[in-house]
């Protein structure tokens, strides 16, 4: 399949994308950039080729929510047993209210609609403290789903339980196990290739030109971390800045991986004004991610 990307994929402004590819769709999944207030609920992108979009929006029933008052940030989703469990961020706690935090959400489909699971946050207070904020499941090859989250400058893995109701303790005994690399802001990421995890976090301010993403490995899931180094930057580019918080695509029958993120146009100088880019994301001989180059359009052949 060929396919050609032009970035951004939308005119609209929009942040903190998930990428996934369900039943034969790419699907992304991403935060409204507006005032927190006007946070209310979030969109996905559909394709099947790479090269069109269409746009969902309003994916999340938030009747199931009603304590969620704005800051609807940063989704997660991940399939298990026949589900869709969808994690988003709520309220800005303590900021905009005392009650939210991580909350989950289950659903038939992989693009919604999304509802209540739980009746109550997944996570409504402070761990190590990380604010509970930028979600990211990952199901490794044995089956385990691992939750990556965490601001505030600190990151947090636990282990989610069969239900997906809540968590499983660490041989340790420990729930919520803190896993916080260098420069660590906000915005985790984790991939595996080849029996190595790649896990990759945004750096730097959101709102400007310092935004960045960083990525290091680790023969575990929740580290230690190795050789981190930046992969995505706004370095010497005169297309964007401020890129990140980032997701990927894997294409199996290319072995390419693409880089989906969110970055800032020159031209515009609102810190929400954030647009939802893809470009491809190397991987060098070593097994190392290269750095990622910003475009403005480009093709697969």
């Amino acid at each position: 399949m060929s396919f050609t990307i032009v970035n951004p994929l939308d005119d609209g402004w929009y942040a903190d994308p998930e990428a996934r590819f369900y039943n034969g769709r790419y699907i992304i999944y991403v935060t409204h950039s507006l005032p927190f207030s006007e946070q209310h609920n979030q969109t996905c992108f559909i394709s099947d080729d790479l090269t069109h979009w269409t746009k969902k929006e309003n994916i999340i029933d938030m009747s199931g929510f009603p304590w969620a008052v704005g800051a609807v940030w940063a989704p997660t989703c991940e399939e298990y047993n026949g589900k869709y469990y969808y994690i988003f961020a709520t309220n800005d706690i303590p900021h905009m209210s005392e009650k939210g935090g991580l909350e989950i959400a289950v659903s038939d489909s992989p693009t919604g609609p999304f509802s209540g699971y739980l009746g109550h946050p997944l996570i409504g207070e402070f761990h190590n403290g990380a604010q509970p904020i930028d979600a990211h499941l990952f199901k490794d090859d044995d089956g385990t789903m691992y939750l990556y989250y965490g601001g505030w400058g600190h990151c947090n893995i636990a282990k989610m339980n069969g239900d997906m109701t809540g968590f499983v303790p660490f041989e340790d005994g420990v729930i919520f196990r803190e896993i916080t690399p260098e420069n660590y802001v906000e915005g985790p990421c984790m991939m595996k290739r080849k029996g190595k995890y790649h896990f990759m976090w945004s750096s730097g301010g959101w709102g400007d030109g310092s935004y960045r993403v960083i990525t290091a490995t680790a023969d575990k899931p929740w580290g230690p971390f190795e050789n981190p180094h930046t992969i995505l930057s706004t370095a010497d580019s005169k297309i964007a800045n401020g890129p990140g918080h980032n997701g990927y695509l894997y294409l199996p029958d290319r072995d390419m991986y693409l880089m989906v993120y969110h970055r800032h146009k020159p031209s515009v100088s609102d810190g929400n004004a954030r647009f939802l880019c893809i470009d491809r994301m190397d991987i060098d001989e070593n097994g190392e991610i290269l750095p990622v180059t910003m475009t403005e359009k480009w093709s697969s052949d």
